[in-house]
């Protein structure tokens, strides 16, 4: 069930210490998981009390929409922390941004959180790494292997919002980061999400898809195929944020929903072919 802002809300709810929830997650049938690192919004009361950002250019940074996306799998966790608070897509030690040159130089705070604020930022980041690794050991028991959709959206228009778009050839509107893991073990998923996505029908067109263009994937992939280097293949998706206003955060929902049409449609072909392996 989504509330109105296009967040997903589901039965399974990990409170934090402040019952602000950490994530939400559900456990299906099947080989495939997805995830939506930077989708979450919320931020404990602490820390809101103490931003520097207000919430339109926190929302600017955040990928939303991406939580609906995950759906395409039965079995998904979704944070819903901000980014701005742990960032569950880089190393523990640079999880929490200090510094503008962190965060887009960008000023985040307007005192620095303290020691005992950011470790509970980071008790955050753990609870969520242990949860996920308990969460695809146990699929990997159950089927010998799984893949996982690492989702995210990027921004295109940062010169501002009357200013041109960044140039389509270097910023397609699908980037798969496959700079983690083995790609010659894990090629023919790799190279079947890449051609099935590109041949969707999408309304008017066809999307522009490229591999490693503007993103090759970050900490989480990378954690996925450090741990699971046998069993797990994590492709991270990038979609560009045509289908929303970057700067109003206002979103196109027949695009939206296109763009999960088109990811759904990639599923049964890396599923045929992670079983072929």
């Amino acid at each position: 069930m989504n509330d109105d802002s296009g967040r997903i809300r589901d039965v399974e709810v990990v409170e934090g210490s402040d019952q602000i929830p950490l994530w939400y997650e559900h456990k299906g049938e099947g080989v495939l998981f997805a995830t939506a690192l930077h989708s979450g919004h919320l931020l404990r009361p602490e820390l809101l009390e103490l931003t520097a950002l207000d919430e339109a250019a926190r929302l600017r940074e955040e990928d939303p929409y991406t939580d609906q996306w995950t759906t395409v799998a039965p079995n998904w966790i979704i944070p819903a922390r901000s980014r701005f608070e742990v960032d569950l897509n880089r190393a523990k030690h640079e999880a929490v941004y200090l510094r503008p040159e962190d965060a887009w130089n960008l000023k985040v705070w307007k005192n620095t959180p303290t020691n005992a604020m950011i470790e509970r930022s980071l008790a955050e980041y753990n609870a969520f790494y242990q949860e996920l690794e308990k969460f695809l050991t146990g699929m990997v028991r159950r089927y010998g292997h799984f893949v996982v959709y690492d989702l995210h959206a990027y921004n295109h228009r940062r010169q501002g919002p009357d200013a041109l778009p960044a140039d389509p050839a270097t910023h397609p509107d699908i980037n798969l980061g496959t700079g983690t893991m083995d790609r010659k073990r894990w090629a023919p998923v790799v190279e079947r999400f890449l051609r099935d996505i590109q041949e969707y029908d999408f309304p008017d067109r066809h999307l522009s898809v490229g591999e490693n263009v503007v993103f090759k994937g970050r900490y989480f992939p990378g954690w996925v195929h450090s741990h699971f280097p046998e069993t797990g293949c994590a492709l991270a998706i990038e979609v560009k944020k045509f289908y929303m206003d970057e700067w109003t955060g206002k979103a196109d929902p027949v695009l939206v929903k296109a763009v999960q049409d088109a990811i759904a449609s990639t599923v049964p072909g890396v599923i045929e072919e992670l079983n072929r392996l």
